[in-house]
């Protein structure tokens, strides 16, 4: 049984693996106003309100049309521990203005999120602007409380995974993507979300060793440029001997790598003069190390004593791993390095030389792997940093948390932004597919309101827009949220980080291409029911003052 076993007990599952929750995400991980208007709802004796909050953004980020919610587990660790302790009170009486009654942190000090219901899209799901990712229910005041966190949590991993997932369709399929962030990321936090992120966005491991084991993500990585420069010479080598990998009988292996290194001087047309003894130096002793797992930092120059020491590896019955290209024109570079394995493939009769492995790291963006792409580079591996974890194109997605309904009754926020006005009320979120699989449309639509149904014509209109509309006979009806929190348990098997992983790729395919696309992406339609659209413009109409000309 693993920390991931499920029990369940009335339908009900609980997840061992939850209790594993970052300790900083707690209920005091919240911005103080939220605390400030939980006893101002107190004092106004709102304790037996309940309320609707929905979880969105309002734009796709990146220039894209789509994101990739993430953050869902989180949000439900920090509901199964929502508890204010005894120091949390102690620092609350202190820190708040003077005159709150004692009552209030008694209360405070009582609340669990036993009473809230939490729906939400599956996590690894293509969302879209406007539409909910996650619903809120429950008392007025504790799910008040839960915006801060549930924000923070939901924001930077949606931002993440979607960075992530783009990364991987300008890369291809074929092309592994390792996120190599830690060192530039916001922090320690900042740095083990983003290895957990982008490898639910599509990434196939981390340098990030702390993340391999909290998450197990694998992890990979080589050396950096120290290991090189700390050699000078040959004589600084200590260790020359290895074992063959079939025989165990001790052999120099820097014999055969000098030797190797004459013959594939002429080969290459590069003299021996012209690379670094240093280098080799390093090289050999990296590869006494690693036998098996020998992959090498190089420049234009260590082609030749990377060759030399895979070489002199093959003659002991080991197989390097490959190089990785951290500086210079990467494209042109990377097939150079593929043309010189494949001329040491052939001239040595070694075929797996034409397998080795091109990784190539360098402040790589999107947009250098679009113009390495156009360019026919020969790299196999990209080692992605800033760029993927800081998020540079757009820093925030700019997800809101924003009050819908309370006692039953709609709420409706106005604003001179018409991108700004909230859509009221309890909704429910469907998406139609057509006929060839591909997501048509998302529709929201009041919770009173029968589902759309496949086959049946359904009248689609944006929410804002009165002309624009059009009627939609869905092939096939996804209802986009599930209930994953109620009654103080989760209420859904949550899938493990492989599984959300497959998701995303699985969720992206129903997308046509022109949604996924890098330059002017088709934008994906987002819309409310025929009723829902009269509801929204009546109380719009209700609550907007009149003005008075003179």
């Amino acid at each position: 049984m693993n920390d991931r076993e499920l029990g369940c007990a009335g339908g009900q599952f609980m997840d061992r693996g939850r209790m594993n929750q970052n300790g900083v995400v707690q209920p005091l991980l919240t911005d103080l106003y939220q605390i400030t208007m939980a006893y101002a709802y107190w004092k106004s004796d709102k304790t037996d309100d309940t309320a609707v909050f929905d979880l969105f953004f309002r734009n796709n980020p990146f220039h894209g049309e789509f994101t990739i919610f993430a953050g869902l587990e989180e949000c439900l660790k920090f509901l199964d521990s929502f508890h204010y302790s005894q120091s949390d009170i102690e620092y609350l009486k202190q820190t708040l203005p003077e005159g709150i009654e004692h009552e209030f942190f008694e209360y405070l000090g009582n609340l669990t999120a036993r009473d809230v219901t939490l729906y939400a899209i599956d996590e690894g799901t293509v969302a879209f602007p406007r539409v909910p990712i996650i619903k809120i229910e429950g008392p007025l005041i504790i799910v008040q409380l839960l915006e801060t966190t549930l924000l923070t949590l939901v924001n930077y991993a949606s931002l993440m995974a979607t960075n992530a997932a783009r990364y991987r369709m300008v890369a291809g399929k074929h092309v592994k993507l390792l996120e190599f962030g830690l060192r530039r990321a916001q922090g320690p936090d900042g740095g083990l979300s983003a290895s957990k992120y982008s490898y639910t966005g599509g990434f196939d491991g981390t340098s990030n060793v702390l993340a391999g084991k909290l998450f197990n993500i694998p992890v990979k990585g080589t050396h950096a440029h120290a290991y090189i420069t700390s050699f000078s010479s040959i004589g600084e080598l200590k260790t020359r001997l290895i074992k063959h990998k079939q025989t165990g009988i001790l052999e120099d292996l820097l014999e055969h790598a000098v030797r190797h290194r004459s013959l594939l001087s002429h080969l290459l047309d590069v003299s021996t003069e012209e690379s670094s003894e240093g280098e080799l130096a390093a090289m050999v002793s990296y590869a006494i190390a690693f036998p098996d797992g020998f992959m090498a930092l190089v420049d234009t120059s260590g082609l030749l004593n990377f060759s030399a020491v895979a070489l002199a590896l093959n003659d002991l019955g080991y197989h390097a791993l490959g190089i990785r290209i951290d500086s210079g024109d990467l494209a042109y570079l990377s097939c150079l390095a593929r043309e010189t394995f494949e001329k040491v493939a052939e001239r040595f009769k070694v075929p797996w030389f034409n397998k080795l492995t091109i990784v190539a790291s360098n402040d790589i963006n999107e947009d250098t792997i679009l113009s390495l792409n156009e360019q026919g580079h020969k790299i196999d591996c990209f080692g992605i940093g800033t760029h993927l974890v800081t998020c540079q194109r757009q820093p925030a997605l700019g997800c809101v948390y924003k009050l819908v309904e309370i006692n039953g009754q709609p709420r409706i926020k106005l604003s001179q932004d018409v991108e700004k006005v909230t859509m009221p009320g309890n909704k429910n979120a469907y998406r139609l597919y057509s006929a060839d699989g591909h997501a048509l449309i998302d529709l929201l639509q009041k919770v009173s309101e029968p589902p759309p149904a496949v086959g049946q014509k359904v009248l689609c209109r944006h929410p804002f827009q009165e002309s624009k509309r059009a009627y939609v006979i869905p092939s096939h009806v996804e209802s986009l949220y599930k209930v994953y929190w109620k009654s103080g348990k989760i209420c859904q098997q949550l899938p493990t980080l492989e599984q959300v992983r497959e998701k995303v790729q699985i969720s992206l395919k129903t997308l046509r291409n022109d949604h996924k696309r890098t330059l002017n992406p088709t934008p994906y339609k987002v819309a409310v029911s025929d009723n829902l659209y009269n509801f929204i413009h009546d109380l719009w109409l209700q609550n907007a003052p009149i003005g008075e000309l003179s």
